[in-house]
């Protein structure tokens, strides 16, 4: 099928300052590694998908690379393609830099796009034509990285099963998130750090309205961890849920994975006690062909240069 994809109009999409280097960024772009610093050409695109125009930005690669492999950025959450802290900007002018195409755009409904936010769930027809949309600005492209953070990293997975252009998955954070599981994590996550800390216990001694507070949520966090998993899930009318829908993705793909998880981040945490409490997901995920890595100060977001830049590389070396 062929894709509707325009050249929007740079001033009007390009006009802040995330997503152009200006005058307005300049300070904050301070001690960025030069080959980012530098502009690489970026393109704003229009994107038509099912009736609707998605808005785009396009990272031609500079230098020496694969340009053979190109790179789409799926925003996923209340986000839209510049990301929190410039992130998915910064992500992909690094990966330019390192001669990358890269593709960031905004979900129907969301950002600068047109039409109705329909969840991560039925994010599909959208990933599918803004990876349409890379490869007609880029003819070179042969396969498609996906690389998604939350929510994002879960729609990629319930993609891939239907695109074979897509030949590698970045996962950040996954979001795999149901009451069982965000219970535990807070339980593992939350108490234990405050079990440790002598403040803590100075506050439940001189304050025994705070102790019972605290207790009470232990309790109940204690009772949603425990109850059993198909409790906990809720089924779409028209859909399996997600969480089956990405164990499916990622038991079918054949390509290569990288998960990459913040060491700060109840997200991360809960994407690890699932795969310590299930034997098929931690199965599928000790393939040859995943790469784990964390990053234990980090944060869900990244929200530091060196957190970001450290994604940035490790997501370079991947797909290298």
């Amino acid at each position: 099928m062929q894709v509707r994809v325009s050249v929007c109009g740079r001033r009007a999409l390009l006009g802040d300052a995330g997503d152009r280097r200006g005058p307005g960024t300049r300070r904050c772009d301070r001690g960025v590694p030069g080959e980012v610093g530098r502009l690489n050409p970026e393109e704003p695109l229009c994107i038509e998908s099912q009736g609707e125009r998605l808005i785009g930005v396009l990272h031609r690669p500079q230098g020496p690379g694969h340009r053979t492999r190109g790179v789409v950025v799926v925003v996923g959450g209340p986000q839209y393609r510049i990301g929190s802290h410039r992130q998915f900007v910064l992500l992909a002018r690094s990966l330019a830099a390192r001669g990358t195409p890269v593709l960031r755009f905004d979900l129907a409904g969301m950002g600068d796009s047109g039409g109705e936010f329909a969840g991560f769930e039925r994010s599909a027809a959208d990933i599918r034509a803004a990876i349409d949309a890379l490869q007609q600005a880029e003819r070179s492209v042969r396969d498609v990285c996906l690389w998604g953070l939350c929510d994002a990293a879960s729609a990629a997975l319930m993609y891939v099963r239907q695109d074979p252009r897509v030949s590698h998955l970045v996962l950040v954070n996954p979001w795999v998130s149901t009451s069982a599981g965000q219970a535990q994590a807070y339980l593992d996550a939350y108490y234990g750090r405050k079990l440790r800390s002598a403040g803590f216990w100075r506050r439940m001694v001189t304050d025994p309205s705070a102790a019972l507070k605290a207790a009470g949520g232990f309790l109940l966090n204690l009772r949603l961890a425990r109850q059993a998993p198909e409790q906990d899930v809720e089924i779409n009318e028209d859909d399996e849920h997600f969480l089956r829908r990405m164990f499916a993705g990622a038991n079918a793909f054949r390509g290569r994975i990288l998960v990459l998880l913040s060491g700060r981040d109840l997200v991360a945490t809960e994407f690890e006690l699932l795969l310590e409490r299930s034997d098929e997901w931690r199965n599928v995920l000790s393939s040859p062909r995943v790469v784990t890595r964390k990053l234990p100060d980090a944060t869900h977001t990244f929200s530091r240069r060196v957190w970001r830049d450290w994604a940035a590389a490790a997501t370079a070396d991947f797909i290298a």
